[in-house]
């Protein structure tokens, strides 16, 4: 259980131990934080969620991986702030304080990922929240040649992945959540190749891959890839009965009612839940999340809000979506991955594991950011398709001389079973995810 840490009208609820800080101790972290400074911030390297309180003021960061949520409540004596990583967990708090009449999840905020998010506590009329940006658009765009492009994008990966390595307990086995597609090929493969570098045994990584029923075109392209790698010793299939497959609870282990988060979390926490089952004691994980999001890779023409421009003009599109300071922004939830992202976080956390997302990290972000896309791609949406292949292919040549293969993107929720039992697994309608979010938090 997380400790409960009152502080005069501030609880913070957040477990300090899920933060994965890699240059600075937390302490330090969270002074920077403190400090409101936009560049203090982003010196803070890793996945993180953290709060600072200096008097009545609370400033408040996070990384896209980690979720961070606030919720004020009324008391007679002033505001109270309660800070935690969940809904759930609020719900809990103020049915503890007596106040649980005070809760509903659309009260409750996300932080923005990339913003210190600033409160003053100064009673009723509680004034709305500052965000101040910490994670800025480079000024200087990369070159057009790919080979470069794909060096920088892999070398900055593989550092983060180098960084998270050397906090763990050389002992420990470490898993990836593997469909042989691009994102979760690149992290395996550099995975293995870091550890070989340094001298640690590969047998110390499982690439875990999802299927239902014996379906879907996941396994097939994970052992392809993991055999033309000479790594299929790696592989390990999961394979899920049908019948556990469960999306209400997948709703309830985001909280989030969006379809396509549900289902990739759906078959997020059958594959976590499974691998709970086959190992007790297994605690980590490594994923690709955030790698479409980075490279822009989204079939724009499914969206009918996007267009090519749209994507390409705004900064930070896919990772945050239209923006603070916008009307389409949800307070609740936040936008883009910064949303999104609790698809993949909240099923290994739920199930006990320490999950960790490299693609997500403000480091990789930043090099992405710095990828000149209207150049490379002159508007077009095929041109922009094929560049995420293409940049880490090419970078992971560069960085562990091996070879990639590239496969068609497909969605992780569409690659682990057959089409037909996709369609017996999810409601058509939006409005069922809607209401079953809904009947989460209706009072007994």
């Amino acid at each position: 259980m997380n400790q409960v840490t009152p502080v005069e009208r501030v609880v913070n609820l957040l477990d300090p131990q899920a933060n994965l800080i890699f240059n600075m101790s937390l302490e330090d972290a969270v002074e920077r934080v403190g400090s409101g400074q936009p560049d203090q911030v982003r010196g803070i390297d890793g996945q993180f969620a953290l709060l600072h309180k200096q008097g009545n003021i609370v400033r408040m960061a996070r990384s896209i991986g980690r979720p961070m949520r606030f919720f004020l409540a009324k008391l007679s004596a002033g505001p109270m702030l309660i800070v935690a990583e969940r809904m759930d967990e609020i719900q809990a708090f103020l049915t503890q304080e007596g106040i649980a009449d005070q809760f509903h999840p659309s009260y409750t905020r996300m932080i923005p990922a990339h913003y210190i998010t600033e409160i003053a506590l100064v009673g009723c009329p509680d004034p709305n929240p500052v965000h101040t940006r910490f994670l800025n658009t480079p000024p200087e765009k990369l070159s057009t040649d790919l080979d470069e492009i794909g060096r920088v994008y892999i070398e900055t990966l593989a550092a983060e992945i180098q960084r998270w390595f050397n906090t763990l307990n050389e002992r420990e086995p470490i898993g990836v959540l593997f469909s042989g597609g691009v994102d979760s090929g690149a992290v395996l493969v550099l995975a293995h190749h870091l550890l070989l570098q340094s001298g640690q045994p590969a047998q110390r990584l499982k690439a875990f891959t999802l299927t239902v029923d014996d379906q879907g075109s996941d396994l097939q392209q994970a052992s392809q890839f993991l055999k033309s790698m000479d790594l299929d010793y790696l592989l390990e299939a999961v394979n899920v009965d049908a019948g556990c497959i469960d999306y209400q609870r997948a709703i309830q282990v985001i909280e989030d009612y969006k379809p396509l988060d549900v289902q990739s979390a759906t078959m997020a926490t059958a594959l976590c839940t499974a691998i709970r089952e086959r190992y007790p004691d297994w605690r980590y994980l490594l994923d690709g999340d955030g790698g479409d999001e980075n490279l822009r890779d989204y079939p724009i023409e499914d969206n009918p809000e996007l267009t090519i421009r749209s994507v390409l003009n705004n900064p930070f599109f896919y990772q945050e979506g239209w923006g603070v300071d916008k009307v389409k922004h949800s307070l609740t939830y936040s936008g883009g991955q910064s949303r999104g992202h609790v698809r993949t976080y909240a099923p290994a956390s739920v199930l006990g594991f320490s999950g960790f997302s490299p693609f997500a990290t403000p480091n990789v972000i930043a090099v992405a950011e710095r990828i000149p896309f209207i150049e490379l791609t002159d508007w077009d949406h095929e041109k922009l398709y094929a560049l995420k292949g293409e940049i880490t292919r090419r970078g992971i040549q560069a960085v562990t001389g091996k070879e990639m293969p590239v496969y068609q993107k497909n969605r992780f929720q569409h690659g682990v079973t057959s089409s037909q039992t996709f369609g017996h697994l999810f409601p058509d309608s939006d409005e069922a995810y809607r209401q079953t979010f809904a009947k989460l938090f209706t009072a007994s």
